[in-house]
Parts: structure tokens; C-alpha cells; sequence
């Protein structure tokens, strides 16, 4: 049974990937390619402007040199990355994404009560989406190339991760004692309860987290939130249409369980 589960759960996250990827070319792709269109014109300017930079103390300053960019080979062009390579990047996350998702939900069955599959599924897409993308996404929101800073991307992705983990623990944390607090208060209080008690957890993470402020004020900031709406909305029709897919599936395969 968890190996039918996990072949469904591959699949609808290959097809949740594609509704993804359509979205991402759409929406996501125009903002993206304004922003590195704005990066790669602030470099030439910068490179016209600045012979010299000085990078510390310890490292001998340098010249930058001029160089002919049409003599210049790119490894991989602007439209494949757009096109072949954004398809299989999502494409690779979401099989991975859909099989983890099927067997966290083969594991969560009947732990719930008695809840159906599709139900189940669409449960434990919501809590997985706000535990991995939208409580790190609101500390931590996706910046475009531009309004990054090469010094604090380490930084800012060791912290964006750390962030995820707390809140999955969170996650997790509560909705244990979700199902201890339903039997104590009913199903509505003891909900409640438990959603009080994830939230404290990751406001009280996020107040001690650092900040990050690495966007400079130069930047454009329609063209900041227009690609940090694209991408929530990204992850909100992956999460979205791989739970109802997987919930059809599941329901499906399931009909002999009793509930």
C-alpha cells in the first residue's frame, strides 16, 4: 500500500509541477528577467565607472578590466534557463516534493480520527505549507538577483533554513498535542489551541531570528513585490493542486480502508 501510495504521490507532484512551471513562466519569469536585465546594466555602468575596487586590509586591490561580453560564452543561455531548466528544476522538486508528501501522509493515516483521504491531504498540505514556505518566506522573504548582496547570501540562506526547521518542528510540536487537546476540549477548541501554540513558537522565533536587510533602496520595489507574489504563488498552486491530485488518488486506492 505505501508503495502504490508513493508511486500516486510521485505522480501528482509531477503534474503539480507542471501547473507550477506554467505559473512560473507566466509570472514568475517577467520579473526575473527585468531584474537581471537591471543587474547586468548596473555592472556595465559600474565597470565603465570604477577602474579600482579594494576588497580589505588582507587582499590586494585589482583592476577590473574591460571585456568584449559578445565574446563571451555563456554556459547555459538565458532561454534554456528560462525554458528546459526551469521545467526540470521544478519538475525534479516536485517528484521528490509529491513521494515525501505521500509518505508523511501514509504515516499520518487514521492518526487524525476518522478523516477522509481528501481531506487528509488537503489537512496536511495546508500545515506543510505554512510550516515550509510561508512562516520562512515572511522572515526571510525570496529576493531576485539584484537586491541580494554576495556577502550575506550564505548568511541569509543558513538563517532561511533554520527558520524552516523551527517552524516544521513547530509543526510538528503542535499538532501532537492538537490531537491531546481535541479529546480534552472538542474538535474546534482544541484546534484553536494548537494553532495558538504553533504561532507562539514561530513569532517567538522570529522576534530572536536576525534580519536581513540586503535589498538596496535604489531598487525598484514594484518589481521586488511583483516577483515575491510570483513566487508565493508558485509554491500556493504547487501545494495546492498536488493535495487535491493526491487526494483523488488517494481516495481512490483507499476505498476498501475502513473509517
Amino acid at each position: 500500500m505505501i508503495g502504490r501510495l508513493l508511486l500516486r504521490g510521485m505522480f501528482a507532484g509531477l503534474l503539480a509541477g507542471i501547473l507550477a512551471f506554467g505559473v512560473a513562466k507566466i509570472y514568475g519569469e517577467p520579473p526575473l528577467s527585468r531584474s537581471i536585465a537591471v543587474e547586468e546594466s548596473a555592472e556595465h555602468a559600474h565597470g565603465d565607472a570604477v577602474p579600482l575596487h579594494v576588497h580589505g586590509a588582507a587582499e590586494p586591490a585589482h583592476v577590473h578590466k574591460k571585456t568584449d561580453s559578445s565574446n563571451e560564452e555563456e554556459l547555459v543561455s538565458r532561454r534554456v534557463q528560462s525554458t528546459v531548466g526551469l521545467f526540470t528544476g521544478i519538475a525534479v522538486y516536485s517528484i521528490s516534493l509529491g513521494g515525501i508528501f505521500a509518505l508523511v501522509f501514509a504515516y499520518s493515516l487514521g492518526r487524525f480520527g476518522r478523516i477522509r483521504p481528501r481531506s487528509l491531504s488537503l489537512l496536511l498540505a495546508l500545515a506543510a505549507f505554512v510550516a515550509v514556505i510561508l512562516i520562512p518566506a515572511l522572515k526571510y522573504p525570496p529576493n531576485p538577483p539584484p537586491a541580494g548582496l554576495l556577502e550575506t547570501i550564505g548568511k541569509r540562506t543558513t538563517l532561511f533554513f533554520l527558520m524552516m526547521l523551527v517552524s516544521i518542528s513547530a509543526m510538528v510540536i503542535s499538532m501532537s498535542a492538537g490531537r491531546k487537546l481535541v479529546v480534552r476540549f472538542g474538535r474546534v477548541a482544541g484546534t484553536v489551541r494548537a494553532a495558538i501554540m504553533y504561532l507562539i513558537i514561530v513569532a517567538l522565533a522570529g522576534y530572536l531570528f536576525p534580519s536581513v536587510d540586503e535589498v538596496p533602496e535604489s531598487f525598484s520595489v514594484s518589481l521586488l513585490i511583483e516577483f515575491r507574489v510570483a513566487s508565493m504563488g508558485i509554491q500556493l498552486v504547487l501545494w495546492a493542486s498536488m493535495a487535491l491530485i493526491f487526494g483523488w488518488y488517494a481516495d481512490r486506492a483507499l476505498k476498501s480502508y475502513r473509517w
